[in-house]
C-alpha cells in the first residue's frame, strides 16, 4: 500500500510541469519556513530562559500553543497570498483578522512575561522575533512592500515603547528594534523574492506558449501562402481552358477536346503540386536537423548526444529521417522532462537507422510491448494529438517514410527511457552509398 501511494506521488509530481514544480518547492519551503521558526526559534531560548514559577509556566505554555496556532493560520494562507501575489485571486480582507489577532495576543504574552520577569531581556527579544516571522511571511505578499514596511515601522515604535515602559534600558529598546527589523526584512526577502521568482517563471511560461502559438499561426499563413501560389494560376488557366472548351463544344469544333486534354494535365499537375506542398515541400535537410536538434535541446538545458555514422544519404532518405528528428525533437521539448537525450544515426545491412532516445518518462501501465505515441508527460514520441497508438503525428511520419519504404516504432525503453526508431532502407539509392559505407568500415 505505501509502495502505491509512493508511486502515485511520484506519477502527480512528474505530470506537472517545471514551473508547477518549481511552484510546489517553493510553497513546501515556505511551510517548513514558517514551522522552523516558530518551533525553533521560540520555545528553545523560551524553555531555558522561563522562571520556574506557576504564573510563567502557564503563560509560557500558552505563548507557545498561540505561536502553533500562528503556524496553522499561517500555513492555511500560504497558497491564497501566492495566488493573490501572482494576480490568480484576491484574498479578502477578513482573511488575515484571525492571524491579526494571534499576533496580537502572542505578543501581548511576551510583554507579560517580561514585566512579570518571567523571562529574561533576550530571550524577550528572541520571542518577539519568533513571533513576527509566521505572520510576516504571509503579510508580505498581501499588501505592497511600502505598506508592509510603514506598518512595520508603527509595529515597531509600538514594541519600543512597550518595551521602554517595562524596562528603561536603551540597549533593550534598540536591541527590539534591530530584531523587529530583522523579523520584517527577513520575512519581505523570503516571502516576496521566492514569489517574484515565480512569477518571472510563469510570465517567460507563457510567452513561450504565445511564442508556440504565433509559429502556429505563421506556418499556417506560409502554408496558405504557398498554397495559394501553387493553386492560383493553375486555378485560373482551368478556368479559362474550360471556358474555352465549353465554347467549342457548343460550336461542335474539335479542338475541345485538345483544350479538355489539357484541362486534365493541368489538374493532375496541380494536384502533385498540392501533394508536394502537404507533405512538406522543402525538403528537410538532415545534417541541418540533427544540429538544430542538438542546439535546441541544449538550450532547454537537456544533455543532447549526436552520433552520425551514415553520411552520403540519398536526398528523399535524408528528407524523411529529418521530419523524424524534428517531430522527436519537439515532442522532448513539448511533452517531455529530459535531462538527456541521444540521437543516433547508422547504416545497418543495406538500410539506415535513426534512434532518438531521451529519459523521464514513466510507464503508465499495461505491457509496453507495443508501439505508442509517447504524447503523455515525459514522451518524446511524434504524436502531437491522441494518447493512443496511431496519433496523428505518428501517422504522419509513417506517411513519409512509407514514401520511401521505411518503418516506425516508438514506445518505452524500460525504466524511464523512451525511444523512437526510424529504418529506412537505401537499397534504391544504387551501389555508391553501399561502397561508400564499405570504404568507411574498411577504413575504421
Amino acid at each position: 500500500m505505501l509502495r502505491r501511494i509512493r508511486g502515485l506521488q511520484q506519477r502527480h509530481w512528474r505530470e506537472r510541469s517545471k514551473a508547477e514544480r518549481v511552484e510546489l518547492h517553493t510553497v513546501i519551503t515556505w511551510h517548513g519556513t514558517i514551522w522552523f521558526f516558530a518551533m525553533c526559534w521560540l520555545p528553545l531560548p523560551l524553555a531555558g530562559n522561563l522562571e520556574r514559577r506557576p504564573l510563567p509556566l502557564a503563560l509560557g505554555g500558552l505563548l507557545l500553543l498561540v505561536c502553533a496556532l500562528q503556524c496553522v493560520a499561517a500555513s492555511r494562507l500560504t497558497r491564497p497570498a501566492l495566488d493573490h501575489y501572482l494576480g490568480r485571486r484576491a484574498v479578502p480582507p477578513k482573511a488575515l483578522t484571525g492571524s491579526v489577532l494571534l499576533l496580537a495576543l502572542a505578543l501581548a504574552l511576551v510583554l507579560t512575561l517580561t514585566a512579570l520577569d518571567g523571562i529574561d531581556a533576550l530571550t524577550t527579544r528572541f520571542t518577539i522575533g519568533g513571533t513576527l516571522v509566521p505572520f510576516g511571511l504571509i503579510y508580505a505578499l498581501v499588501v505592497p512592500v511600502r505598506v508592509c514596511l510603514r506598518r512595520a515601522g508603527v509595529l515597531a515604535v509600538l514594541l519600543m515603547a512597550a518595551v521602554g515602559l517595562i524596562d528603561a534600558d536603551v540597549s533593550g529598546v534598540l536591541t527590539t528594534a534591530a530584531m523587529t527589523a530583522f523579523a520584517v526584512a527577513f520575512s519581505l526577502l523570503a516571502s516576496r523574492c521566492g514569489a517574484w521568482t515565480l512569477s518571472v517563471l510563469w510570465e517567460a511560461e507563457r510567452a513561450r506558449e504565445v511564442e508556440a502559438r504565433l509559429a502556429v499561426a505563421e506556418e499556417r499563413l506560409r502554408f496558405g501562402r504557398d498554397l495559394h501560389d501553387v493553386l492560383g494560376r493553375n486555378l485560373a488557366v482551368i478556368a479559362l481552358k474550360s471556358e474555352l472548351a465549353v465554347q467549342l463544344a457548343r460550336r461542335e469544333r474539335p479542338e475541345a477536346v485538345e483544350q479538355m486534354i489539357e484541362v486534365q494535365r493541368i489538374a493532375q499537375e496541380s494536384q502533385r503540386e498540392v501533394r508536394d506542398v502537404v507533405r512538406g515541400y522543402r525538403a528537410a535537410d538532415l545534417a541541418a536537423e540533427l544540429a538544430g536538434a542538438q542546439g535546441v535541446l541544449t538550450a532547454a538545458g537537456i544533455h543532447c548526444e549526436v552520433r552520425d555514422e551514415a553520411g552520403g544519404l540519398p536526398a528523399e532518405v535524408q528528407s524523411a529521417l529529418g521530419w523524424v528528428v524534428r517531430e522527436a525533437t519537439t515532442n522532448v521539448l513539448r511533452h517531455g522532462d529530459a535531462a538527456r537525450c541521444t540521437v543516433g544515426l547508422r547504416a545497418r545491412e543495406g538500410c539506415v537507422v535513426l534512434t532518438v532516445e531521451n529519459d523521464g518518462v514513466t510507464s503508465e501501465g499495461g505491457d509496453g510491448g507495443g508501439p505508442v505515441s509517447g504524447s503523455g508527460p515525459g514522451g518524446s514520441g511524434t504524436g502531437t494529438g491522441g494518447s493512443g497508438p496511431g496519433g496523428s503525428g505518428l501517422a504522419g511520419l509513417r506517411e513519409r517514410l512509407a514514401v520511401v519504404d521505411g518503418t516506425l516504432e516508438a514506445g518505452p525503453a524500460g525504466g524511464d527511457r523512451f525511444r523512437v526508431v526510424a529504418e529506412v532502407p537505401v537499397q534504391a539509392a544504387g551501389t555508391e552509398w553501399e561502397k561508400d559505407q564499405e570504404v568507411s568500415g574498411v577504413t575504421s
